[in-house]
């Protein structure tokens, strides 16, 4: 039934006080700072934000479900997921099933913080995460104009997340820490803070205007209206949350079905075992971007579900007993996947389509591998075969990983289950894909592509991978330029008085895979802008030893000529490449 409204400062009570919880069905926090804002200026302005849907559970079933606490402090990196509540007996709770998104942002808004990463920060420093607080400014002009026709209209009050407060500027700023509004009082109280502020005259009636509209939002407006459900019946409070939430624009498929392996998974805690498996594959060495979806995906291939679509059939009761049955195994051949990917020198940087990893996770699934896979000796062709069809995959210009992609899956899967059983099938994969209309094999033409790959793109790197396999991937590595781009951009060669014609030729392929190598990570600090010829020398003194690392590299003994010999080097290097991408690719 409908209830009237209530106010924001009350609302904040029950979740302080728990008596608002969340049902392990809803899924994470996912709204950006510049929404939760967004949400502010909306209920300064007045505008209607929807009804919650509450779900009221009686003490004596309360004890039957799992719940979690709101977010107050949301970080990045090690508060994303909502604390799990403790049990609760004896005293009813309501169970919040829409409107998680708006109470959090009120939550974090007014009692809490949230902290992000810096831009170009390490994860691991100090100072990578700073705290930052919502801050309204005073002193934002309120305009009445209306946006142009076909235009959004952008906010009218400056809601904003900050470190600390930023000095007062007359006239135009004046930021008051939002969660302050909780313990103010009206009238007297928000005069003498702003005018202990150093606000007077104009400044101090439009701070005024603006602080007392904020404490009549939170305290005195009944803007909190809500629909309450008090069924017991799990299967209609689920069905009532899938309805609902299904036609909204964040809450996507996947979250919908997520919230079926919650409220089925009898053993475990299914929203815990997601989130920690997806947080501990992200932090493996480099890091990868793996979601909710990809486990989701995964749980259906591994465990042999007739078909891996997110559709509500395939996630039935008997299908999610058997994914929370075998959920370690699942877990180990996942994380057993990502190490293996990060060996490879992938990570969230180049590896574009993560689906890419389900059917190796698959067949590490099936054999039963454990963590010696990725090191002893005896199973180093087969985790060859594994990376040279995975990047020939990722390479293919016409893309593998995209349209079809469920049905493709599953042809997979099929293939290693019947053929896999000693080692990874790679030629009979390839000859099912072939079958599909998506065939691993690559023409000149498309090599010539490859070629002109740059630096700094995925392509580069894989394309690298495969050409010299025999460099380590597992320590640190740089894609590095043979010779040095500084050398080569048009204004350092105009200075040498070339002529612009051949400027432009090289300048134009200073950036391109011929030019490009894998270095470890000391050896690129150590070359830096250094010509190469000059580099390996110093590098490898012994002439027999600078030669083979030529031959393997194809470093012809162009180089020795310095800046003038790049063009010689870079078509000898580009045709000797050519002939070794077509034979790898198309073995």
């Amino acid at each position: 039934m409908y209830k009237p409204g209530g106010t924001i400062r009350a609302a904040l009570n029950d979740i302080e006080q728990k008596n608002w919880v969340l049902p392990a069905i809803q899924r994470e926090f996912v709204w950006k700072t510049e929404q939760i804002t967004g949400f502010f200026d909306s209920l300064m302005r007045g505008f209607p934000f929807g009804t919650f849907l509450f779900w009221k559970i009686s003490p004596d079933r309360v004890g039957d479900w799992k719940f979690y606490d709101f977010i107050r402090d949301y970080h990045e990196r090690t508060g994303r997921h909502c604390p799990e509540h403790g049990p609760i007996s004896n005293r009813e709770v309501v169970a919040v099933l829409d409107g998680q998104q708006r109470l959090t942002a009120l939550n974090i808004g007014l009692r809490g913080s949230i902290a992000l990463k810096r831009k170009h920060a390490r994860e691991t420093t100090v100072d990578a995460y700073p705290k930052w607080r919502l801050f309204l400014n005073l002193l934002s002009r309120v305009s009445e104009q209306e946006a142009p026709e076909g235009e959004l209209e952008k906010s009218r009050y400056d809601f904003r997340f900050l470190e600390d407060a930023r000095p007062y500027v007359p006239g135009r700023e004046f930021w008051f820490l939002v969660s302050d509004i909780l313990a103010l009082q009206s009238g007297p109280s928000m005069l003498r803070l702003l005018q202990e502020g150093g606000l007077e005259g104009d400044d101090l009636n439009v701070a005024f205007e603006a602080l007392d509209k904020l404490y009549k939002v939170i305290h005195v407006d009944p803007v909190v209206q809500y629909y309450e459900e008090q069924s017991p019946d799990l299967e209609r409070v689920l069905n009532i949350f899938i309805r609902l939430n299904s036609a909204g624009t964040l809450l996507s498929q996947s979250d919908l079905l997520h919230s079926i392996i919650v409220s089925q998974w009898a053993k475990l805690d299914a929203r815990k075992e997601i989130a920690s498996l997806v947080d501990e594959m992200n932090q493996i060495r480099a890091g990868f971007s793996f979601t909710q979806n990809y486990v989701l995906k995964a749980g259906l291939m591994l465990t042999d579900v007739a078909s891996v679509g997110f559709r509500v059939e395939n996630f039935t009761r008997p299908n999610m007993a058997l994914l929370e049955d075998n959920w370690r195994r699942i877990r180990v051949a996942l994380i057993l996947t990502a190490h293996l990917a990060s060996q490879f020198g992938l990570n969230r940087q180049n590896l574009r389509a993560v689906s890419s990893l389900l059917p190796i996770a698959y067949y590490l699934y099936k054999i039963e591998a454990q963590e010696s896979y990725l090191t002893h000796t005896k199973h180093a062709e087969d985790r060859g075969e594994i990376r040279r069809w995975l990047v020939a995959s990722l390479l293919k210009p016409s893309g593998i990983w995209g349209s079809g992609l469920d049905t493709l899956l599953t042809l997979l899967r099929a293939t290693i289950r019947d053929t896999g059983s000693d080692s990874f099938p790679a030629a009979e994969i390839r000859e099912a894909m072939a079958a599909r209309g998506k065939p691993l094999t690559f023409d000149e033409r498309e090599i010539e592509v490859l070629l002109q790959a740059e630096y700094g793109k995925p392509n580069t790197f894989l394309a690298l991978s495969l050409l010299y396999p025999f460099v380590d991937l597992r320590n640190q590595y740089h894609v590095d330029h043979v010779f040095p781009e500084s050398q080569l951009k048009w204004a350092e060669l105009k200075k040498r008085e070339w002529p612009d014609e051949e400027i432009s030729w090289v300048s134009g392929r200073r950036n391109q895979m011929p030019n490009l190598q894998l270095l470890a990570g000391a050896e690129n600090v150590e070359k830096q802008a250094v010509l190469p010829a000059d580099w390996l020398f110093n590098r490898f003194p012994d002439k027999v030893e600078r030669t083979q690392y030529q031959s393997a590299h194809d470093i012809g003994s162009g180089v020795g000529e310095g800046l003038l010999g790049f063009r010689q080097f870079f078509e000898t290097r580009r045709d000797l490449m050519k002939k070794r991408l077509l034979d790898v690719l198309n073995k």
